[in-house]
């Protein structure tokens, strides 16, 4: 199946941006790279993009998109960019004679959308599938000014456009469409009407317009600064929700670190920092902490305490960067834990010594020790544990679920630099870690295989 994008338009709502539309960037992303990068996820390996208004630029960024998702893209230029959109669609008439794909390249939208049309229309006959928003009540997604409205019945679209007074539901702006989609443009065109949803209505007269339900998901047409702003809003935090019905985010990840890293999130994105380099300088500021720590006095305790929760906020910025550019890997996650491991062992390590200060005495070593295996293996057994527990939700089993993780370990580390209790502190680690390492084997074993 061919995915066909309409990026055409100008976008002069929006062009206080400096960019064709369909390059403005969306957290981190032009607006048509997002949408195509979705549409790879979703299996399509074939594009027809149409491009107009400063063509050449646009042209030019898309086609570098086929090396980089390993896909096939065709550009195509409507140099009457400025007439309705039927005219972009039409241009796409020659290069596909099979079912495809239509999206806008200004619309966003929850993968969960996507994957669940697609996954609909793969079983579908001849004709034209929309899919339709029908949320009307108070949908603060939605410019009520400008979007296109459908009305539907039993599952058939018998009426849209933005002006039609009687409505149920709005177009998202995406389509199944069929090839006759071509020849009910041009019997609307020849009737004054050059929009694709003219076509739609043209369809529909024949009964082959049918209507899909996204049901709860989300979408925005980011046509304006107003709907740009809140739609980045929404998927700031959508992209970091976990997809799971159980959030794997350990409790100071979820009450602090998470709503602190995403702001910072929010700024980086746009920017050329990468997720690897925020690895780094997290890693960095960890091993900062463990150095000052080898600091006598209560200023250096905490300043050390302080860098190190830095770091775990830190920490959370270089995924949060990856899930919204697009950029997760597999080597990412894998050399972010690596460099965890080396953190939690500068940080306990430099705590143990500093605790020297306070209490000479072999406890202080000991402590330290048990404190940094604990954390070691914490870490080690989280993928376990946590896979038990995905495990468990799939059978339909529900459980409260408070998980000790790094982000906890770290805190309790800045507070205790904070109370001025260094090996008191790694006490309480050494207990805390130790014990749940105990507590997940006996859960896990109990459970059986994973």
């Amino acid at each position: 199946m061919k995915g066909v994008i309409l990026a055409a338009g100008k976008g002069s709502r929006i062009s206080m941006r400096g960019k064709p539309k369909p390059l403005i960037p969306f957290l981190g992303l032009p607006l048509i790279e997002r949408n195509i990068a979705n549409l790879v996820s979703c299996g399509i390996r074939d594009f027809i993009v149409v491009v107009g208004y400063r063509a050449d630029e646009v042209k030019s960024y898309v086609e570098s998109l086929a090396e980089k998702y390993g896909i096939n893209i065709q550009v195509i230029v409507n140099n009457e960019w400025d007439k309705e959109n039927g005219w972009s669609v039409l241009k796409a008439e020659g290069q596909v004679q099979e079912p495809f794909v239509l999206i806008m390249s200004d619309h966003v939208y929850e993968s969960e959308i996507l994957e669940s049309f697609l996954h609909r229309v793969e079983r579908q006959p001849d004709g034209v599938i929309l899919a339709v928003d029908y949320k009307t009540k108070a949908p603060g997604h939605i410019d009520l000014d400008d979007v296109t409205k459908v009305f539907t019945e039993d599952g058939k679209i018998k009426n849209i456009g933005k002006d039609i007074d009687k409505y149920n539901g709005f177009d998202t702006g995406l389509f199944f469409c069929s090839p006759v989609i071509f020849e009910a443009i041009r019997k609307s065109s020849s009737e004054g009407d050059t929009s694709l949803s003219g076509g739609i209505r043209q369809l529909a007269k024949e009964g082959k317009a049918q209507a899909f339900d996204i049901g709860d998901g989300i979408w925005y047409d980011v046509d304006t600064e107003e709907m740009f702003k809140k739609a980045e809003k929404y998927f700031l935090k959508k992209y970091n929700e976990p997809k799971q019905k159980i959030n794997l985010d350990g409790p100071i990840s979820r009450l602090l670190n998470r709503k602190i890293s995403l702001l910072i999130s929010r700024r980086l994105v746009y920017s050329e920092v990468t997720p690897m380099q925020v690895s780094v300088f997290s890693f960095i500021l960890s091993v900062l902490a463990g150095l000052v720590f080898f600091l006598k006095g209560y200023v250096p305790l905490l300043l050390g305490g302080i860098l190190a929760q830095i770091s775990s906020v830190i920490d959370g910025v270089d995924g949060e960067i990856a899930r919204m550019k697009n950029m997760r890997s597999e080597f990412g996650g894998w050399f972010d834990s690596v460099l965890d491991r080396y953190s939690d062992a500068f940080v306990l390590f430099g705590l143990a010594y500093h605790s020297t200060f306070h209490h000479n005495s072999f406890m202080c070593w000991l402590a330290g020790f048990l404190a940094i295996i604990g954390s070691f293996v914490n870490s080690y057994s989280a993928d376990k544990y946590d896979g038990y527990l995905k495990k468990r939700l799939r059978e339909g089993k529900k459980r409260v679920y408070f998980r000790v993780g790094r982000d906890l370990r770290v805190f309790i580390v800045f507070l205790g630099a904070l109370a001025n209790f260094p090996l008191t502190t790694l006490a309480a680690l050494a207990a805390l870690t130790n014990v749940e390492n105990v507590r997940r084997i006996v859960v896990v074993m109990k459970g059986g295989k994973v």
